[in-house]
């Protein structure tokens, strides 16, 4: 008979971290609140006039969900399918002449954070609940299409972004980068980002506050550690 192994749920230390999942905007990418702005252009696109009592509501909703794919949102909101597909499409162009204009940077410390890890071995993947089209512009506009060693958006997961862990696991299908769950790490800035990590059952989910939602939020959806900013990681995976 062949005993059992010891320990097999065991949640390794940070250290012993093989595959990163990190989302851009807020966490590696600051954009300072233009979803909020492709929003707007959204909205108007379906007759919600910015200021409106309906307005109000849907931009409660869409900082609520920061970090779920965007058609997702677009779907709850407008219900019907065609409508969420014309939101959804005019955000993207929105978000997209936004970025062309120069108006996204790095988060401090991000670029070097990446750098670092894979340096050091760790495999890094870029994620994101933007469409792959505004996925290539961020990463165009900042030089970063070679940074990661993967890029994922909701599509590349089968279509179902976060709170699902589909893009968590896919980073790990597809990068062969570790032998267990336990030894992935997930950074984000949302309760999603959170709620994702946890529920693909990675063993370090680190919140960051460098985008939408506060220590609070972060650590009520599951966060196992918070830190200032991304910058922060490649220290807890003792990565320096």
């Amino acid at each position: 008979m062949v005993s059992p192994l010891k320990h097999p749920d065991r949640t390794p230390a940070p250290d012993d971290v093989q595959l990163v999942v990190l989302d851009m905007a807020g966490t590696t990418v600051a954009d300072g609140g233009l979803v909020e702005q492709a929003f707007d252009a959204a909205a108007r696109s379906l007759g919600v006039e910015p200021g409106s009592a309906e307005h109000a509501r849907h931009l409660a909703y869409v900082r609520a969900t920061m970090g779920e794919s965007k058609i997702s949102v677009f779907r709850h909101l407008f219900g019907d399918e065609a409508a969420a597909r014309r939101a959804n499409a005019a955000f993207e162009t929105a978000y997209g002449e936004l970025v062309d204009g120069g108006r996204i940077a790095p988060v401090a410390g991000a670029r070097e954070a990446i750098e670092t890890l894979r340096a050091a071995g760790r495999t890094v993947v870029l994620s994101t609940g933007f469409a792959r089209v505004t996925q290539d512009a961020l990463l165009g506009a900042l030089g970063w299409q070679d940074l990661a060693d993967l890029t994922l958006c909701p599509a590349d997961a089968g279509g179902r972004g976060r709170p699902y862990p589909d893009m968590v696991l896919t980073a790990l299908l597809r990068t062969r980068a570790t032998d267990s769950v336990r030894r992935i790490a997930v950074a984000g800035d949302t309760s999603y980002d959170m709620l994702s990590g946890r529920r693909a059952g990675a063993g370090t989910v680190a919140g960051v506050l460098t985008g939408a939602h506060d220590r609070t939020q972060l650590e009520s959806a599951g966060a196992t550690h918070v830190l200032g900013s991304v910058a922060e990681l490649p220290a807890l995976l003792g990565v320096v």
